[in-house]
């Protein structure tokens, strides 16, 4: 294919709500042919499978599927499901504006709405008790849309279940530094305009001008949370969309480069070379 197939949610409806729920199963049967090519989507997606079933494919990795378990797609990573269909569970959407866009609501597209990092949770008995006591409030006033603060209230229970699952990510891999803090929100804000600029070519300067900091400042809040510099990152970024280009799509290596921002289609091979240690074609072959 010549490129990765890209879905949305109400592209064209801005006014219906963002959000959508659907039964696992039923929506597989419908979409089979859809789901089980890799893909990806411009907004949040929230996978819970309920029984154990095969696996599922995102980027890079391949997750088996137990009972309670729950995938956490983000916006563009590229994911699919395998080919049986007995597969029970529920899936959330929602766009990117369905985010208040708070400092938790920060905090939770960038720590368990991991761009390129493991989202693949297996819920413990009691999570997933109170996890389905919120989808079944979901649900019910998804029944209700004409209420006063139906959506506001559809935000809050979706914020609340994903807060458990943020605090279930802590447990398991504690923070170096209070994720409270102002550097670990400006981390994310970094990583959120990398999202946005990653093919530009922009300097960790330009980077650090739009948070209104220094690069060293930028420096340090990088190192102090994940030992890389802000160019590092930056170059995983680019890196992470290079493989996905090469492997999942049938583009000429010249098309990718170009559309990655380099110039010069000679220097993105030496580029992937460098990072990946293989060449783009080896990458693609499997070899």
């Amino acid at each position: 294919m010549s490129k990765v197939a890209q879905y949305h949610l109400h592209k064209f409806k801005p006014q219906k709500l963002q959000f959508e729920i659907y039964d696992l199963k039923s929506y597989l049967q419908k979409n089979k042919d859809k789901a089980t090519v890799p893909h990806s989507h411009s907004y949040y997606q929230l996978i819970w499978f309920f029984n154990s079933k095969g696996t599922h494919l995102v980027d890079f990795k391949t997750y088996k599927v137990t009972v309670n378990t729950i995938i956490l797609i983000s916006k563009d990573q590229v994911h699919a499901f395998d080919k049986l269909n007995e597969t029970e569970g529920l899936l959330i959407h929602f766009n990117d504006s369905f985010f208040m866009h708070t400092e938790v609501d920060i905090f939770l597209k960038y720590s368990i709405f991991k761009t390129h990092e493991n989202s693949c949770y297996t819920l413990e008995e009691n999570a997933a008790e109170t996890g389905k006591t919120y989808i079944e409030l979901i649900k019910k006033e998804l029944l209700n849309r004409s209420e006063f603060g139906f959506e506001d209230t559809v935000r809050f229970l979706l914020k609340c279940f994903l807060i458990r699952l943020e605090r279930i990510h802590r447990k398991r891999q504690p923070d170096k530094i209070n994720t409270n803090t102002a550097n670990r929100l400006r981390f994310y804000q970094f990583k959120e305009l990398i999202e946005v600029n990653y093919k530009k070519g922009m300097s960790v300067n330009e980077y650090a001008s739009l948070l209104a900091i220094s690069s060293k400042t930028l420096n340090t809040i990088t190192k102090s949370i994940t030992d890389k510099s802000p160019s590092e990152l930056i170059t995983e970024r680019i890196v992470l969309e290079s493989k996905r280009l090469v492997k999942f799509t049938t583009l000429q290596i010249s098309e990718i480069a170009f559309s990655l921002g380099f110039e010069d289609p000679s220097y993105f091979i030496k580029y992937f070379k460098r990072h990946l240690k293989m060449a783009p074609l080896k990458f693609r072959n499997g070899s």
